[in-house]
């Protein structure tokens, strides 16, 4: 009863929190419900990116594959640091100086219209069949391994996933659709709050259990039993996340993610002032170096913890058993409410940038060029609820007997190389020309596609002829291959000169936000860049 008491009271208070410090914005411009007014601030922009990214793929998607693997797989977190500082001294200031209001509207600017439709719907598609499906699908699994629904209900795990999946997809759609991005950013930093410090308690609790009180006594303990999973290079045979790919496909994937994603690159476009903007990628790119102690060391803990009684089929088991045996039945029920944060936070926050995607980049654009800023609204509200409905119906049905969060990875990189390298060809050169930045994210996404799934065999046969490989190509390793193919298209496709293709001068809006950049900025990124190879550096074995 405390438990389910201590859980209420925290969703109604970020909820009420939210409510409160939005009641007197009014949601009838693009601006003020999509982009915040152009208001938010550094620590708002920071809790909102890293709830945006963080949730229960991770917590239990990311400590699961640890149990199963190495901390190699804490790549995806440390690695992130590096694009995130990119993000912050080259992206930032050109989406702010070209006033965006989303990615693809830049794609508009350089290319032509058809263009920016194209990317809005792989955007979308990426959307609406990984993102938000896997994280409802994950907060529901979370949630029935914490509090055992399907027990308390006399329902069967299929039946109670299937209820929990639309109970937390209907409430997080409530704040993307009602409130805007001003409360998903708000709702964001509370819940990023409650995450930091729940995420953290965890490993503190096990290894201080482990210990008899001694939490140095317990790390040692995990690191001389398990030191083979302390290994961050993952460079052995068959590795799940080989150390090669940090130099291919990771980059890709990163600089993707972080510098050119909707969901993500939106919350910085909010801001009220490019310092801010900076200031808050750079913090949380420093939150995302500490990330693995929470997403990944408590699976090397369950695995010293639960090898004898876990299957790895059954790692998704892991870190909410861990949980269980660590953690203080008082506070469950607040575990349980960061859970439950984490995925609304995540999947408000896309379904916010669908909504964003749809009203500016095909409703105004192609469908009624004429609508006013209220007509647009509308719209992206009504966008959320039928994207929501979607990931809701879709999520059940997902298959878990693989890595959900590689599965994630691999819809994503679908659509993440060729997006990127018609992206990056906008803005590195002048001779890049519309037609290429078509036929490429047509054809780029087409070819992972190929490659990673419809002739996977037959494509993993040929890399081992060619190469010599003993085991089969790591997906990211095709990801760098296929933004490779796309950077040759474009270039070959694009005239030899610059006079047939468009540049970018700033408009109007660019004069909405102060482009004065944090003077200390440089600095923070260095040190950020440093510590993030040092973590490399002192873990390699």
């Amino acid at each position: 009863m405390t438990a389910i008491a201590s859980f209420c009271f925290f969703t109604a208070l970020v909820a009420i929190i939210s409510w409160w410090l939005t009641r007197k914005d009014r949601m009838d411009s693009s601006d003020a419900y999509f982009l915040a007014g152009r208001s938010l601030t550094a620590w708002v922009i920071a809790g909102s990116l890293m709830l945006t990214n963080l949730s229960t793929e991770h917590l239990i998607g990311l400590n699961g594959d640890a149990f199963n693997h190495t901390i190699a797989v804490m790549a995806w977190e440390t690695t992130a640091a590096l694009a995130m500082v990119l993000t912050a001294l080259y992206f930032l200031p050109r989406y702010l100086r070209i006033g965006l209001t989303t990615i693809p509207e830049y794609l508009a600017l350089r290319f032509d219209n058809h263009t920016r439709i194209l990317a809005t719907a792989l955007f979308l598609f990426s959307y609406a069949i990984a993102i938000l499906p896997v994280v409802l699908l994950f907060g529901a699994a979370g949630l029935e391994s914490l509090f055992d629904v399907s027990v308390s209900l006399g329902l069967s795990e299929a039946e109670s996933k299937w209820i929990m999946v639309w109970v937390v997809g209907t409430i997080g759609s409530m704040y993307a659709i009602f409130g805007g991005l001003k409360a998903v950013a708000i709702s964001d930093t509370i819940n990023g709050i409650g995450f930091l410090i729940a995420g953290l308690l965890i490993p503190v609790l096990a290894l201080y259990m482990l210990g008899d009180g001694n939490i140095l006594t317990g790390f040692n303990e995990v690191y001389s039993a398990e030191n083979e999973k302390f290994d961050i290079t993952g460079d052995e045979p068959g590795s799940f996340l080989p150390f090669g790919v940090l130099f291919t496909g990771m980059i890709v994937n990163q600089i993707f993610f972080w510098c050119t994603n909707q969901s993500i690159i939106q919350r910085a476009l909010g801001a009220k002032n490019l310092k801010e903007a900076q200031k808050g990628v750079l913090i949380a790119a420093g939150f995302k170096i500490i990330g693995p102690l929470a997403v990944v060391l408590p699976g090397v803990i369950a695995y010293h913890m639960f090898k004898d009684t876990l299957t790895s089929d059954q790692y998704l088991q892991a870190y909410p058993m861990l949980v269980k045996a660590v953690l203080p039945t008082v506070l469950t029920g607040f575990f349980a409410a960061v859970m439950v944060g984490a995925v609304l936070s995540t999947f408000n926050s896309v379904l916010n940038s669908a909504a964003t995607l749809f009203s500016k980049g095909v409703y105004h654009t192609v469908i009624n060029p004429a609508s006013s800023e209220r007509d647009q609204v509308q719209i992206g509200r009504w966008c959320s609820a039928l994207l929501a409905i979607a990931a809701m119906c879709i999520a059940p049905s997902i298959d878990t007997s693989g890595s959900l969060y590689i599965y994630l990875q691999q819809i994503n990189a679908t659509f993440f190389g060729p997006m990127l390298a018609v992206i990056l060809c906008g803005l590195l050169t002048t001779r890049a020309s519309a037609r290429a930045a078509k036929t490429s994210l047509i054809v780029g996404p087409l070819v992972f596609y190929l490659l990673n799934f419809s002739f996977g065999t037959e494509y993993q046969g040929l890399m081992r002829d060619l190469f010599g490989l003993s085991e089969p190509l790591h997906f990211l390793h095709t990801l760098a291959l296929v933004f490779l193919l796309t950077l040759g298209l474009m270039f070959v496709m694009s005239p030899r000169s610059s006079g047939s293709v468009q540049t970018i001068s700033a408009g109007s809006s660019a004069s909405l936000v102060d482009l004065t950049p944090w003077r200390y900025s440089k600095v923070v990124g260095i040190i950020i860049a440093v510590t993030t190879i040092a973590c490399y550096v002192s873990l390699a074995q």
